[in-house]
């Protein structure tokens, strides 16, 4: 399978664990002082690396780490979006958008060169 598809799924996956670590305590521990929510987070954020770390090394042998950055905060924001919906029931607006956007942005100066081969 392509190095840049595996990063990616990695990198997804990855993303699924770190936005749990940081955001879940939110809606499961907001009751619960905040060193139990840190603990826990600092658990789930164990898996995460253990996806993340691998998912670097590989996409570094292919990718600038420019590149892999823009990326992961391109997967982060299809990731958190749905979550912070789904999950956390907040309401979605138009800024997410415009910050979509933004991204898709940052990855295309970041890809043009492997997308028009310039």
């Amino acid at each position: 399978m392509n190095r840049i598809l595996i990063t990616a799924l990695l990198l997804s996956c990855s993303n699924v664990f770190m936005t749990f670590a940081w955001y879940g305590h939110l809606r499961n521990l907001a009751h619960r002082p905040w060193i139990v929510a840190a603990l826990v987070s600092w658990g789930i954020a164990l898996f995460e690396y253990m996806l993340q770390v691998p998912a670097n090394r590989l996409g570094h042998e292919v990718l600038s780490v420019g590149q892999l950055k823009i990326m992961q905060e391109a997967i982060a924001l299809f990731v958190f979006v749905p979550f912070s919906v789904l999950y956390l029931k907040e309401k979605i607006s138009m800024d997410y958008l415009w910050a979509g956007l933004c991204l898709l942005g940052a990855v295309f100066f970041l890809f043009r060169s492997r997308l028009f081969g310039t």
